[in-house]
């Protein structure tokens, strides 16, 4: 699974930073190429030659050149290049910027009427956009900067990023990218149930979790204990468990293959947690 954009290869991509953070890398695909991405960050990818496919738990996106995705933090997608052709740039939007962004055009947002419930704004966390020709021409002006060396360039970087939200909220017809930014700036906190619902089988972190929720790691540790009166990590161990308890009885799966998708990289420790909660080694009888 590849992290981004803390998992991103000089090798593999040329970025631009503003500040320490990673504003927009450019990407030209191995092909063929098949991987599992991880959002840490809000992210766009705009496509500037070939094909690919992105699939979420709820969306199957085919793109091409001219296409632009906007990635919620925290979404999982499997991508899968098309042909050999295909090129793209990764923007990556840090929520202390988004916020920085909203309270300096507030005049923009006054009429959005954030979403009452955060959980259902993320159902689909990819949303598709089309490039216009001021977009396209927005872009072009941006390419000059890879390998340019100034003084100036990371002024002219966030310059740069306030004119690309600029753009995307004019291209968001829906208002949906709206209504997620100035969220972002009301810091909005994501629904527990469905943030655990969502993330149960993903190899994330506490630290990742709390993050994604919307919380400190210690708010997230006291409202999670608040909500499901036990430790984020016994409910998460509970909970795989009883997952793996049920593909065992209900699949062809067998001990190995259900101890590697709820997360355990040993049998062994898998065999003795499952005893541990149903007096039974998998597969045998209490």
């Amino acid at each position: 699974m590849l992290r981004v954009p803390s998992s991103i290869n000089p090798e593999t991509f040329q970025s631009l930073q503003i500040q320490d953070m990673t504003f927009v890398a450019y990407r030209s695909d191995v092909y063929p190429e098949r991987n599992e991405v991880f959002f840490e960050e809000h992210a766009v990818i705009f496509v500037l030659e070939g094909e690919k496919k992105f699939v979420s738990p709820t969306q199957d996106l085919h793109v091409t050149k001219g296409n632009i995705l906007f990635f919620q933090r925290g979404c999982y997608s499997m991508n899968e290049s098309l042909d050999a052709n295909y090129k793209s740039l990764v923007f990556f939007f840090p929520e202390k910027l988004l916020k920085e962004f909203v309270s300096q055009h507030l005049d923009i947002f006054r009429a959005v009427r954030p979403t009452a419930d955060p959980g259902a704004a993320s159902a689909d966390p990819i949303l598709e956009l089309f490039a216009s020709p001021g977009f396209s021409t927005f872009i072009q002006s941006l390419l000059p900067y890879f390998g340019a060396e100034s003084i100036y360039l990371n002024d002219l970087l966030r310059l740069k990023f306030q004119e690309l939200l600029l753009h995307l909220l004019q291209l968001d017809t829906s208002g949906k990218l709206s209504s997620l930014l100035m969220s972002i700036y009301q810091g909005q906190k994501t629904d527990l149930d469905y943030l655990m619902n969502t993330y149960l089988l993903k190899p994330l972190s506490m630290n990742e979790l709390a993050r994604l929720s919307g919380r400190s790691l210690s708010a997230f540790k006291r409202d999670f204990e608040a909500h499901f009166h036990t430790s984020p990590g016994h409910w998460i161990r509970s909970k795989r468990l009883e997952h793996a308890h049920f593909l065992l009885r209900n699949t062809e799966k067998n001990v190995s293959e259900v101890s590697m998708e709820i997360g355990y990289e040993s049998v062994s420790h898998f065999i003795k947690a499952y005893k541990l909660q149903y007096g039974t080694t998998p597969g045998g009888k209490a």
